[in-house]
């Protein structure tokens, strides 16, 4: 059987360098008490932070310090913990760094109450007698925009304290999963012991041989059903959180409060769902291509991943990944791409599973450190497209830090989304332009139309199972394990209607931990969505287009998302976007087909 490696096995070059944090942990401690000191100092501000310019000056500057401060201490714990989420001495230094979270937050709640309690004149004036604060003109705007779902310095303070509980079902989510389950081996068609992790149950779901995917299937499924009394009431209290919260806040719906925080019409995500809703033939036909290459009767569950190529996917080692994603970000400008490529000489990426390592993939990093990227690569044209996506959000974390102040240098999700998913579609004009490998491109056409079934439809798909179970929750209608099974079968079976379901895909949804973070999912459909046209104009137009998209790398989150992305060319509220994808998605269909 197969091991997964220990981390010391691994050289150093393919391990993230966290120094740009800290330089070791006895380093972090010091980080930590700076940060509890900073906590004592914004308290200071508290019923004065508005008594003149000069004071709101200094209390955002002291505010600054301290959440850049907290940023970094939550970083370092929280990478530390993923190296190894077994450790207890990390799991309790990530422990920590959430309460310093909570107490930052707590300590600083007064801000925005403060903040609202001034006229939009008399913040025009205080800027006016003290030019330094021009800089928080959108900031200032932002708060203004949320005085009504904003509460008392005295609610605000203990909503900030709750922080850290209301989040509590997340982290036994993340634990279980992680940390407490072990999945069994399955014995492959070469009478080998493979073992299933979180990692590994995709590319095995993906095995040519039918027999050995629906036995790792039913595997892997089998491990959750013992366990869905304790996520069932996890996801349930989480969403109880949601709404819990959004109720105390004045928000009609938990869907309504998520949208306002990054300024999002909660109409920007119906019409993503009806739009999708209306083009499932063109998934349906998807589908029906993965059947007639399996030449099977019916699609099974087990076979949803299965590549319509029938042959094995060409090996593509973690080097010749790295050189794909530089060469095929060449449209984006010589700064765009010589900075990627020394990011990957800098270790910014953590390339390989280890174990007991966090599952998945992320881009992390902070406003004082070089950005930090989480992989289990796993030497495949599916990990390529990963790294392409994880360089995305750290090339726009990188500019915006760069171009940026502290209070802009983050950006909402709903654009992060998009420059990763521009990465990923660069790639795939590059392979397809650049490679005569008749099975590299078949499978290059494989993995990205698979990524936008996974990204635009099925992340749609949740978004509705989201917007439902928190729309039962808000009428008082109980969230057991069976009525979310029963829940998300229906809709498995409406968006992939040519499969056959069977009783365990009912609870797939147990492993998703994207819905601890409600209404999050969402946005990686409408950023493909963006993605793809932004990228068609890079392609035909050329550079202008490429400069109008590094100033939106750049621009963080100076402007609310909408305004940013129309004016990197790309409307959001209306069908066009989301309909133009299904029809690139359509395109490479036919273009697929043409080539099997």
């Amino acid at each position: 059987m197969a091991s997964v490696p220990k981390r010391d096995e691994i050289e150093e070059r393919y391990r993230w360098d966290l120094s740009s944090l800290y330089d070791d942990d006895e380093n972090w401690e010091e980080g930590y008490e700076t940060a509890e000191r900073l906590i004592e100092d914004i308290s200071g501000y508290e019923g004065r932070s508005t008594e003149d310019a000069a004071t709101v000056l200094e209390t955002m500057e002291v505010y600054e310090n301290l959440m850049r401060t907290v940023s970094d201490v939550a970083s370092y714990a929280r990478m530390k913990k993923d190296e190894d989420t077994t450790d207890d001495g990390y799991q309790a230094m990530a422990a920590r760094a959430r309460s310093l979270s909570s107490e930052a937050g707590s300590a600083s709640s007064f801000i925005e109450p403060e903040i609202q309690g001034l006229s939009r004149d008399e913040i025009d004036a205080m800027i006016e007698e003290e030019p330094d604060l021009g800089v928080y003109e959108q900031y200032f705007d932002d708060v203004l925009r949320k005085k009504e779902h904003t509460r008392s310095s005295e609610v605000e303070e203990v909503l900030a304290r709750l922080g850290e509980v209301m989040g509590a079902p997340g982290e036994v989510y993340n634990m279980l999963a992680n940390a407490d389950m072990e999945f069994p081996a399955v014995q492959d068609p070469e009478d080998d012991e493979r073992r299933i992790t979180l990692n590994s149950f995709t590319k095995l779901q993906k095995h040519p041989n039918r027999g050995f995917r629906r036995r790792v299937y039913e595997a892997f499924y089998d491990e959750w059903e013992k366990v869905r009394n304790s996520v069932g009431t996890a996801y349930k209290n989480s969403v109880k959180a949601d709404v819990k919260l959004a109720e105390t806040r004045g928000y009609g719906t938990a869907r309504e409060a998520a949208l306002d925080e990054p300024n999002i019409p909660v109409e920007v995500y119906d019409t993503l769902v009806d739009t999708v809703r209306d083009s499932l033939d063109s998934l349906h036909r998807h589908a029906e291509l993965k059947r007639e290459s399996i030449d099977a009767n019916e699609l099974r569950m087990w076979d949803l991943y299965v590549p319509v190529v029938q042959e094995e996917s060409p090996e593509i080692g973690y080097e010749e990944a790295c050189e794909h994603v530089i060469d095929a970000v060449e449209p984006l400008g010589d700064d765009y791409r010589s900075r990627l490529a020394e990011g990957l000489d800098s270790r910014w990426v953590d390339v390989y599973e280890t174990e007991n390592k966090q599952s998945g993939a992320y881009s992390g990093g902070t406003y004082d450190s070089q950005p930090l990227i989480l992989m289990n690569y796993q030497d495949d044209v599916s990990s390529m497209y990963t790294l392409a996506h994880e360089l995305g959000h750290s090339m726009h974390s990188e500019y915006a830090s760069e171009e940026q102040p502290y209070v802009y240098s983050g950006y909402e999700i709903f654009v992060a989304e998009v420059a990763s998913t521009v990465n990923e579609t660069l790639l795939t004009h590059h392979l397809l332009e650049t490679s005569d490998d008749e099975r590299l491109r078949r499978h290059i056409l494989n993995e990205y139309l698979e990524r936008f079934r996974s990204t635009l439809f099925r992340q749609t798909m949740f978004a509705e199972f989201e917007h439902t179970t928190h729309a039962m929750s808000e009428a008082g209608e109980p969230l057991t394990p069976d009525t979310l099974d029963d829940l998300y079968r229906e809709l498995k079976g409406e968006y992939y209607e040519p499969a056959v379901l069977d009783d365990r895909i009912g609870g797939e949804w147990m492993r998703i931990p994207h819905f601890y973070s409600a209404f999050y999912v969402y946005q990686y459909a409408t950023g493909i969505s963006a993605a793809v046209s932004l990228v068609d104009g890079i392609l035909t137009e050329g550079e202008p287009a490429a400069e109008r998209y590094i100033n939106f790398l750049k621009k963080g989150s100076s402007k609310y998302p909408l305004e940013l992305l129309r004016d990197a060319g790309v409307e959001m509220t209306d069908r066009g976007a989301v309909k133009d994808a299904i029809s690139t998605y359509d395109g490479y269909l036919d273009e697929f087909e043409s080539l099997i």
